[in-house]
């Protein structure tokens, strides 16, 4: 048999439809846009984003930027030069309304306005927030002045905390760490440890709020569990930052279940 005379036996029955009408709606971001720059070592990140932001209309975009696991003001300062590049993977060409570096303690070792200005090399003009700017805008929405801190980072890093910290003007009234100098380490910190090292500083000492600081530790599954528990508002670097993108963004949402935090807007 020819392979002419094989092919209407083979195609037998199929129907080309051609090109079919389609409409165009707004898309996942109808309402916000939100950019992540990711730890290549994050492991928790994401997670929490999308327990904390499971709302109708709100994209989440995330890239992902090398990082040495080994946390130190060393390897920290190395990541500053790999933001632009990596913020440049998202989304090319489309709109995006806030984008979000997600390293706490990197942020605070090159500063807040070094990181803005790395994203803005991709994004000129864009709303930019890291987790310590979230913080900051958190305890200042909670009327904060008295913190308690839970950090996983070894005693260097932390130092660079507790500099950063001071040089905004917050009191740090209590300071906790799990010491760990791995980053894929820290994100496996089980979230009971978590509660009860933030239970631990809210007895230690009189505390307006509890900052959870790293964005490898997870929170947003036990916030309210730990709010009522101690009596005092709480956030973490991911929970602060998915809030502060939220808002920086335009939407004033009052998230169930993201905790004292997500009920309130940022000034």
């Amino acid at each position: 048999m020819s392979l002419s005379s094989a092919e209407p036996a083979k195609n037998a029955g199929f129907v080309d439809a051609g090109v079919l009408a389609c409409d165009l709606d707004t898309g996942i971001a109808a309402r916000a846009a939100i950019g992540l720059v990711v730890l290549a070592t994050d492991q928790t990140m994401e997670h929490e984003f999308r327990r904390l932001l499971p709302l109708e209309g709100i994209g989440i975009y995330c890239t992902r930027v090398f990082n040495d696991a080994d946390i130190t003001p060393e390897t920290l300062r190395a990541i500053g030069s790999r933001i632009a590049p990596a913020a440049e993977l998202i989304l090319p060409g489309l709109p995006l309304d806030v984008v979000g570096f997600g390293c706490t303690s990197a942020t605070m070792t090159l500063g807040e306005e070094a990181v803005f200005a790395e994203i803005r090399k991709a994004r000129p003009g864009i709303a930019c927030t890291t987790p310590i700017t979230a913080a900051l805008a958190a305890f200042k929405a909670f009327g904060a002045r008295r913190i308690g801190v839970l950090t996983p980072y070894a005693p260097a890093v932390n130092e660079v905390v507790r500099r950063y910290l001071d040089g905004r003007g917050v009191s740090v009234a209590a300071f906790g760490t799990f010491d760990k100098l791995d980053d894929r380490e820290a994100a496996r910190i089980s979230p009971e440890s978590i509660v009860n090292g933030i239970v631990s500083l809210s007895e230690k000492a009189e505390l307006d709020a509890v900052f959870v600081s790293c964005t490898s530790l997870r929170l947003s599954e036990r916030i309210e569990e730990i709010e009522q528990a101690t009596g005092l508002p709480v956030t973490s670097s991911d929970h602060a930052l998915a809030w502060h993108c939220l808002r920086l963004a335009g939407v004033g949402d009052i998230v169930p279940g993201g905790g004292r935090l997500f009920a309130l807007q940022a000034s």
